[in-house]
C-alpha cells in the first residue's frame, strides 16, 4: 500500500480527486473515495523556460492549494499517478509517494 500526497490548486481539486479514484486510489477496506485534504497557500517562481498554468515567468506566485492525501494499492499505483498527473493543471506538480506498512508487516 502507498500514500499519495499532492498539492492541487483549489479550482482543480475535484478533477484530480476524481482521476485518482477512477484509477483505483482511495480504497480502504470496504470504503472507497477515501482521502484527506487541507487548504493552504503554495508559492513558486516560474523560470524563464516554464509554461505556468497560474502566474507568469519571473514573478513569485502565491496560490490557494489543497494538500491532498490518499492511499493506493501497489497494483494500481502507476495508473493512479499517471491519472493524477494528467488531471493536474500544473506543468510540474509537487507530489510524494510513501510506502505504508500495516501491522502484519511487524
Amino acid at each position: 500500500m502507498f500514500k499519495i500526497i499532492v498539492f492541487v490548486p483549489e479550482d482543480a481539486i475535484s478533477r484530480v480527486k476524481d482521476a485518482l479514484f477512477q484509477a483505483g486510489a482511495g480504497n480502504i477496506g470496504d470504503y472507497s473515495h477515501c482521502c484527506w485534504q487541507v487548504l493552504g497557500k503554495g508559492q513558486f517562481l516560474p523560470g524563464e523556460h516554464s509554461q505556468p498554468a497560474i502566474g507568469s515567468r519571473g514573478n513569485i506566485c502565491e496560490v490557494s492549494e489543497y494538500r491532498l492525501e490518499t492511499v493506493c494499492d501497489g497494483s494500481c499505483i502507476k495508473s493512479a499517478l499517471t491519472a493524477m498527473l494528467d488531471a493536474h493543471p500544473y506543468e510540474t506538480p509537487a507530489y510524494e509517494v510513501l510506502e505504508i506498512k500495516s501491522l502484519e508487516h511487524f
